[in-house]
């Protein structure tokens, strides 16, 4: 498991010590109340959900306990000791590094990520620091290898256009051409280059930094050229190069009051960039000399040690605690859910409707087809499942209970309140083929500056008008086409523009419109042909694509209003949030995050 792995999936836990050494309850699972929520009398019990929560991401949180408690154990072991101040200064670290004091970086990894100041600091901080400790012989970083850096950072560089080919007769033939002619490399670069990025710029590359890598033969060759000389051809990887150097950049060595800061800066991203390779090595040994046991999961086991979700070096991790550190994570997300699972089934009782397994099975079909997953010439359902396990990692059974089921039971819940008249179609027919106004507009952020361009364009013409555009308009697609413009279709959206445009005379200029919160002038340039004639050939097609996108709006609606007018009681979100060991609130003065040890 690499660093970046572990440190994203360890946001899922806390450790088992933590529980143990807290001041609540001896079971964590306690913090929860035994009813989690009641939706209109019916009640969701703790058992319930946490059962909802392991089922999708139980395995997952296991598996990152024991991964935590690993390095536990190994920090007592080493007689390592991450204290209390070692965790506060770290985040004061890395708050001022994305310039922010302590108290804002922490109010923002929980507005921005949902985890708590404590969270932060026992589930990233800690192992975070753990690992360091644990790896400190493997990261070391010596001052001859700041110094080499600084020196590539600052010191000299130059500046080299590149040809690159796949073929080294095409490299010698290109350069005796450039030999001959120097100032043509960059045309050639431009023309014949098989390096698309480059190319595209003829051939200018960014500056080639010395020492940056040793070994690397464009630095070699770079610095070995003088402005304006061109290389012969060389092999880099798979292509024949050649370079001309364009200028030498001279040193720009740092401000001495500022190399004690850009010693550490560089130190620690090389101690960074060693972890994620150490925290590897350690994991695999740790692994390889534990006693690992999975229970969860097992039937066999699952009945010999009831209550254990699983052993390591025979030490139980009780199943009540993967149970807690699932709900801490996702146990507002996962209830959620629930009651609105739960709202749907008290309303299709209520209207006597039931879901059965052919409407669950056209569902997943229909999934299937809008998905592009077909074979011989009908949805492949299959194939469309297996992505799903494969793409998403989810099984079957959750796929269709947390996606499937639902959008089947809201469909009952509103299909009889959907209705497409002769205006729904006749809009839609409109719209998808009927003529579009072809236009250019020119898009200001005031009116004063939309009135200057109006009083410009006005009887100037079609080319003066994509002038204007092209030097004021701010919106980018018009900007940089000239003010051209995807054509405009009716009934899209946007009512008085689509007016505007259809209204106006080919090479006439429109008024000034509102374009969102802009002001927009246009020209019309005319307007296309309809691409169907005959309504009745597109009626089929336009009913089932309206009654979808009504379908749709009518299924929000409806589960929107459901919540807002049901009688729901949530006592997760109202009366625990998140870890209880420590409240959210819990820093002192500083901003610094307590964390019991």
């Amino acid at each position: 498991m690499s660093l970046r792995s572990f440190v994203l999936a360890v946001l899922l836990l806390s450790t088992v010590a933590k529980a143990q050494q807290s001041t609540g309850p001896a079971d964590p699972i306690e913090k929860f109340p035994k009813i989690v929520a009641i939706v209109e009398g019916k009640t969701i019990s703790r058992e319930r959900l946490a059962d909802e929560c392991i089922k999708r991401y139980g395995s997952v949180v296991l598996d990152n306990l024991l991964n935590k408690q690993l390095i536990l154990q190994a920090c007592k072991a080493k007689n390592v000791n991450i204290t209390q101040d070692d965790v506060n200064k770290e985040i004061a670290r890395v708050a001022n590094k994305v310039g922010l004091d302590t108290p804002r970086f922490l109010e923002a990894i929980q507005r921005e990520r949902d985890i708590t100041p404590e969270q932060y600091a026992s589930e990233i901080t800690w192992p975070m620091l753990a690992l360091r400790a644990l790896a400190a012989d493997q990261i070391e970083v010596k001052p001859g290898e700041v110094e080499q850096i600084i020196q590539s950072e600052y010191g000299p560089k130059v500046q080299v256009r590149m040809i690159a080919v796949s073929k080294k007769e095409t490299a010698d033939e290109l350069y005796k051409a450039a030999a001959a002619a120097p100032e043509t490399f960059r045309r050639l670069a431009k023309e014949k280059s098989e390096d698309a990025a480059s190319a595209s710029v003829d051939g200018l590359l960014p500056p080639i930094r010395q020492n940056n890598n040793p070994n690397d033969p464009l630095e070699r060759v770079a610095f070995q050229l003088q402005p304006n000389e061109i290389s012969a051809p060389f092999a880099m990887g798979n292509l024949h190069v050649l370079l001309q150097c364009v200028r030498h950049l001279p040193a720009t060595p740092p401000s001495p009051n500022l190399m004690p800061e850009i010693r550490n800066r560089i130190a620690e991203q090389l101690r960074d960039q060693r972890l994620g390779a150490a925290a590897d090595g350690i994991f695999a040994g740790l692994k390889e000399n534990a006693q690992v046991v999975t229970v969860m999961g097992n039937a066999e086991y699952e009945k010999k040690y009831p209550g254990v979700a699983a052993y390591i070096n025979r030490q139980p991790l009780p199943y009540t605690y993967l149970a807690a550190e699932c709900m801490t994570r996702h146990g507002k997300e996962i209830l959620r859910g629930e009651i609105s699972r739960l709202l749907l089934t008290l309303q299709l009782e209520k209207q006597k409707k039931t879901v059965e397994q052919a409407d669950i099975d056209r569902e997943v079909a229909r999934a299937a087809d809008a998905a592009g997953y077909f074979r011989d010439g009908q949805p492949d359902v299959a194939g469309w499942l297996k992505s799903i396990e494969k793409e998403e990692g989810v099984s079957v059974q959750l796929y269709v209970s947390d996606a499937v089921w639902p959008s089947v039971a809201l469909e009952k819940l509103v299909e009889d309140s959907v209705t497409i008249t002769d205006e729904d179609l006749q809009k839609g027919y409109e719209n998808n083929f009927g003529p579009r106004a072809e236009v250019l507009a020119c898009v200001c952020s005031s009116q004063r500056a939309a009135e200057d361009v109006f009083r410009e364009a006005r009887g100037a013409g079609e080319q003066k008008f994509g002038e204007l555009a092209a030097k004021y308009s701010v919106e980018q697609i018009s900007r940089s086409n000239f003010g051209k413009i995807p054509a405009i279709r009716r009934h899209s959206g946007n009512p008085s523009l689509e007016e505007a445009a259809f209204a106006l005379e080919p090479g006439k200029v429109s008024g000034i419109l509102v374009w969102g919160d802009q002001y927009a002038v246009l020209y019309k340039q005319g307007e296309t042909k309809p691409v169907v004639q005959d309504f009745e050939a597109v009626r089929g097609e336009l009913t089932n694509e309206i009654r979808t996108k009504k379908l749709y709006v009518a299924m929000r609606k409806y589960m929107n209003d459901l919540l807002s007018n049901s009688n729901i009681e949530n006592f997760i979100e109202a009366k625990v949030s998140g870890n209880q060991v420590v409240p959210a609130s819990a820093t002192s003065g500083n901003g610094s995050v307590i964390v019991p040890r």
